[in-house]
């Protein structure tokens, strides 16, 4: 036990206003209410303040088990309750670098193979690792807020501390508001840097879950912001610049924080530090939040990391305000402009600390020692400043802040932010565009009869009406299925990738696949599927009817255009001029047909036929038109042609032989007198004849006919019947079945020719074959 004596002498002459402002917990250790009660006098009377000293355990103290023993005089450097961790800490992966972890494990499978093996697989190794690290460039390049965020929720970022103890070459660390309490979420202490003293305070985050329950996972009670503002106090006292960091989710919210004046220690330390005049620097080494990081962050100067954030609530806060739903955040976080490079455009900001890639994490070393260089270039602008310059400063950083003025008109960048008023939608019913759509494909199948005016229809109206029927579906059937918070985000990452003309990003690519394939799953459970596959196949049929429409206009203005193009080759005055020529040697020929002109007019007409076609090759050549398939046709039409009047000149000798041979075996005597007996039973019978007239007409027919088989099969005519008819078809084959009129005159449709069997004529009314 303890005891220290004072006497009330001491306070003989002093008002009390001057003994209130002597110390907020009393005077000298005196509670004020001892002093309310006290009288002051020429009576002395003694009091006493009776404190305990708690035991504690063995080596249960701020000193480290292993002090360092060449430290002169026994002090230590750093003098506090923090110790390394024991274990290192396991790695995190964040969702947006799971991407990097493939390349990870196959630069660690390749080193375990040439380990294995021994051989050198060094250059696979250093291709890996290029690729790696261009691949984490690019990934920690293209950065999204709500990524930064997670990035600043890191559980291996460095903490308050890790900076303090890797920056400073001695620090102590100093305890209690002085009102009975000690909050471990805010820590504060006096260091050195380059030799010169700070006082150093911020939001200690723990580096595990015990350590993490410990601080209170960074979020003050009303006792650490009254720890910090005593430190100001004692700072501001003996003229120490002070350093914070800031690394907060917020003040702790619960009930007892409230009952204790959560709230009114805030506004004290903001009122405070206002008036402080020492230099101020405060710097945002995770998340900053609301007013939680405000009550240690009016500073002169406001550096942040790189991935660092600061905002007035959390995204997933905004989100369920805003958005009502929490999956919502990353729009959030968009639109709360809480990063560094945000926040430095809006002069909240002065300044971006970098970090390595991968974040702080990554190279806690590398960080500290950017926070270090930051602070010495800061410190040193700031002490050039005296105490007025230094207050009006920090005044003016805060009061320009979302400066504006009324009556101005706004600025038409800033308008493009504003949010629209929201066009409302007009609903269809389902049966009236179906109506619709049936309507306008009538009209389109009236409008192909040639008698019938194609009507003006309004296609490209209805597409569009059925285009936005299909979007609201759409629309219905991802808020649904629980997908649109989601869609309006890749939206809108997609779209500001697109207006700053950069590549999409592996892991933006991503996201959109597997958006698609949850899209895909649950399409068919919606329940307006069926409506929106309707409607998507009326769309369809619209689009190829459109589609053909196209095609059929296209096809009529190249019609008109080559029309207009055999206009005028066929108009021009030396076309006009072969024409006329040959036309009058055809004239005084006397030729009716084609077969008719001998062979020097054939060939004429055939190089005025050629003549024309070239011109009209170079005219449609002109119309980007491929005129090939028209020059080696009409060099395949001009050699069937000669083919034809080739085939036709030998059916001709052919003809002239069968009759020729016909004759002869009708002015032989057998056959002759058959053919006088048939005409006689034929004129006996009449128009009417009987039984035994009909036997005798056929038998003679009969006998009549194999006459003629016989005397066609003893000459040489059948086998050159049979030559020609294969020389026919071979032709026609080769044609193509161009020339119709050759089949129709020289062949039947089962391949006979028509001279295969000749006709004789027995009377007027009778023939037989």
């Amino acid at each position: 036990m303890a005891s220290i004596t004072h006497s009330p002498a001491a306070f003989v002459g002093a008002s009390a206003s001057d003994l209130l402002r002597s110390s907020s917990n009393g005077v000298s250790g005196v509670p004020l209410r001892t002093l309310g009660r006290g009288q002051f006098g020429a009576r002395r009377r003694d009091f006493a303040v009776v404190a305990k000293i708690r035991k504690v355990k063995k080596h249960e103290h701020p000193w480290p088990d292993n002090a360092d023993p060449n430290v002169k005089g026994g002090v230590l450097s750093h003098l506090s309750h923090f110790k390394p961790l024991k274990e290192k800490p396991k790695p995190v992966t964040l969702e947006f670098e799971r991407p990097l972890l493939d390349l990870e494990k196959k630069i660690i499978d390749v080193r375990k193979m040439a380990n294995e093996t021994g051989l050198d697989f060094s250059d696979q190794i250093i291709s890996l690792e290029n690729k790696y690290q261009q691949a984490l460039k690019d990934l920690y390049t293209h950065l999204t807020p709500i990524q930064r965020v997670n990035i600043a929720r890191h559980p291996n970022r460095p903490t308050f501390l890790d900076h303090v103890f890797s920056i400073t070459e001695k620090f102590v660390e100093l305890h209690g508001d002085r009102a009975g309490y000690d909050d471990p979420a805010i820590v504060t202490g006096i260091g050195t840097i380059d030799g010169r003293r700070y006082m150093f305070m911020g939001h200690q985050k723990g580096r595990n879950t015990k350590e993490n329950i410990q601080r209170n996972f960074g979020m003050p009670t009303p006792h650490g912001y009254r720890k910090a503002l005593r430190m100001m106090y004692y700072a501001d006292h003996h003229g120490l610049p002070i350093v914070t960091f800031i690394d907060t989710p917020g003040a702790y919210a619960d009930i007892k924080s409230e009952e204790l004046g959560q709230g009114e220690a805030i506004a004290h330390n903001l009122r405070t530090m206002f008036g402080l005049k020492v230099p101020i620097v405060s710097i945002v080494i995770g998340e900053g939040g609301s007013g939680g990081a405000l009550a240690i962050g009016c500073a002169n100067k406001l550096l942040m990391l790189e991935n660092a954030v600061f905002y007035v609530a959390s995204p997933e806060a905004c989100a369920a305000i805003l958005w009502k739903s929490a999956k919502a955040a990353p729009k959030a976080a968009e639109r709360l402009k809480i990063t560094a490079t945000e926040l430095c455009r809006l002069q909240i900001a002065d300044g971006i600390i970098p970090e390595p890639l991968g974040g702080a994490h990554a190279d806690p070393s590398w960080s500290s020692k950017q926070i270090k260089k930051a602070i010495n270039e800061s410190m040193d602008e700031l002490m050039k400043m005296d105490t007025q310059d230094l207050l009006k400063h920090r005044m003016l950083k805060f009061r320009k802040i979302g400066g504006f003025q009324e009556g101005l008109p706004v600025d038409p960048k800033k308008k493009v932010n504003m949010k629209k008023k929201d066009e409302p939608i007009r609903k269809t019913s389902d049966q009236n565009i179906e109506d619709e759509v049936k309507k306008l494909m009538q009209r389109r199948l009236d409008a192909k009869e040639p008698s019938v005016t194609p009507p003006r229809l309004g296609l490209a109206e209805m597409m569009e009406k059925l285009r936005r029927e299909v979007d609201r579906e759409f629309s219905e059937v991802v808020k649904t299925i629980g997908l649109k918070d989601r869609l309006v985000m890749l939206r809108e990452e997609f779209s500001k990738v697109n207006s700053q003309d950069q590549l999409v990003h592996p892991a933006l690519k991503d996201k959109i696949e597997k958006l698609r394939d949850e899209l895909n799953q649950g399409l068919s459970a919606a329940p307006n599927y069926e409506r929106l596959k309707h409607k998507l196949d009326m769309l369809k049929e619209l689009s190829k009817t459109k589609s053909l429409a196209e095609k059929n206009n296209k096809a009529a203005a190249l019609k008109q255009e080559i029309n207009r193009k055999f206009t005028e080759v066929t108009n021009r005055s030396d076309i006009k001029e072969k024409f006329r020529a040959l036309k009058a040697e055809i004239e005084i020929s006397g030729a009716s047909t084609v077969m008719d002109l001998d062979y020097g007019l054939r060939e004429k007409v055939m190089k005025v036929k050629r003549d024309i076609e070239l011109e009209l090759v170079d005219a449609f050549k002109a119309l980007d038109l491929d005129v090939e398939v028209v020059k080696s046709k009409a060099k395949e039409l001009s050699e069937q042609e000669t083919s034809f009047s080739d085939v036709k000149v030998k059916i001709g000798e052919l003809n002239e032989e069968i009759k020729e041979g016909i004759e002869n075996v009708i002015k032989s005597s057998d056959l002759k007198d058959k053919i006088e007996l048939l005409k006689l039973e034929v004129a006996k019978a009449g128009k009417t004849p009987g039984p035994v007239s009909k036997n005798r007409i056929a038998a003679l027919e009969q006998q009549i006919k194999q006459s003629l088989a016989g005397a066609l099969d003893s000459s040489n005519l059948k086998e050159k019947h049979e030559k020609l008819k294969a020389e026919i078809s071979k032709t026609i084959e080769s044609s193509g079945g161009l020339d119709g009129s050759l089949n129709g005159q020289y062949l039947r449709e089962d391949g006979s020719s028509t001279y295969a069997e000749p006709r004789v004529e027995i009377g007027a009314n009778s023939t037989f074959a």
